[in-house]
C-alpha cells in the first residue's frame, strides 16, 4: 500500500515538472499539430473580425470531344447522322423506296358524229357500250328550226330509268311532264312546250326551285331534228372503234372534237 502512495505521488510530481517546464518544451507547442496537417503552407492566420479567404477553386479539366475526319472518299461522321430524328430517317428511306403509285397518264381521244338519225344513233350507242365501255359517251338532240322551244330532261339509256326518273319527278310534286317514246328524243322527259324562249325559262325556274337539277332548256326537235354523239377513250382503241363503226353505220362520217 506505500509503494502504491509513493508512486501516485511520484507521477505527480513529474507531471507538475513536465508542465512547468522544468523538463524542457519546444518553443512553439502547435509545431506538432501543424506537422500533421495536409499543405501547411496553405493555412494562414486571419485577425479577429476578418473574412478567411475563399478556398482556392481547383480546375477541372473538361473532356475534348474530338470529331472524327472523314477521308477522302469517306464515310460522313457519325455525328451528323444522328442529329436527324430517327422519324425523319425512316420517312425518307420509304420516299426513296416506295413507288410513287401514280399509273402513267394515257392519252385521250374524243371522236363525233353528227347528223344521225335516231335509230343509227341508238345502234351506234348500243356498240360502244357493249365493245368500247371504256369510252364516255354522251348524247345531244339538234333541233330544227321553227319547233319552238320546250324543257325538258335529255333521252335516259333505256325505259326502265326514264320511268325511275318520272318516279322521281312525282316525289318532287311536278306531275305535267310525259316520256318520249319515239324520235331522236327517245326515252326524254319533256317538261312542257312554249313559242318563246322566255316561256321556256320561266318553267326552268320553277322546276330547279322545286329540286328538278337536271332539266334544260332549247329548241324543240322535229321530225327534221338529228342526234350528235360525242365518245372520249383511251387513243389506242381508236383503230378497233373506227373499224367497228364502219360495220354498223357505212356511211356515218368520224370527227374528230373540235
Amino acid at each position: 500500500m506505500k509503494v502504491l502512495v509513493f508512486l501516485l505521488v511520484l507521477g505527480n510530481l513529474l507531471f507538475y515538472a513536465f508542465s512547468a517546464g522544468y523538463l524542457g518544451r519546444p518553443d512553439n507547442p502547435d509545431a506538432g499539430r501543424v506537422g500533421q496537417q495536409i499543405q501547411p503552407e496553405r493555412m494562414r492566420i486571419v485577425s479577429r473580425g476578418e473574412a478567411p479567404a475563399a478556398a482556392e477553386k481547383t480546375d477541372i479539366p473538361k473532356p475534348v470531344v474530338v470529331d472524327a475526319v472523314p477521308q477522302e472518299g469517306g464515310v460522313a461522321p457519325a455525328k451528323e447522322a444522328a442529329s436527324e430524328p430517327p422519324a425523319k430517317q425512316t420517312e425518307a428511306a420509304k420516299e426513296a423506296v416506295a413507288p410513287t403509285g401514280k399509273a402513267p397518264d394515257i392519252p385521250q381521244i374524243c371522236l363525233v358524229w353528227e347528223h344521225l338519225s335516231a335509230p343509227d344513233a341508238d345502234r351506234l350507242a348500243v356498240m360502244l357500250a357493249g365493245k368500247f365501255a371504256d369510252f364516255k359517251v354522251a348524247r345531244r338532240v339538234v333541233a330544227a328550226e321553227g319547233n319552238g322551244w320546250w324543257v325538258f330532261i335529255p333521252p335516259l339509256a333505256t325505259k326502265v330509268d326514264a320511268d325511275k326518273k318520272a318516279g322521281e319527278l312525282k316525289q318532287l310534286e311536278v306531275s305535267d311532264f310525259f316520256v318520249v317514246q319515239d324520235g331522236p328524243s327517245r326515252f326524254a322527259i319533256s317538261l312542257g312546250v312554249f313559242s318563246s324562249e322566255k316561256g321556256a325559262q320561266d318553267r326552268l325556274a320553277d322546276l330547279k326551285a322545286k329540286g328538278v337539277r337536271s332539266a334544260k332548256a332549247g329548241p324543240r326537235p322535229g321530225k327534221d331534228s338529228t342526234v350528235r354523239l360525242q365518245a372520249q377513250g383511251p387513243e389506242t382503241s381508236r383503230g378497233g372503234l373506227l373499224a367497228a363503226v364502219g360495220k354498223i353505220l357505212p356511211k356515218a362520217e368520224t370527227q374528230d372534237c373540235k
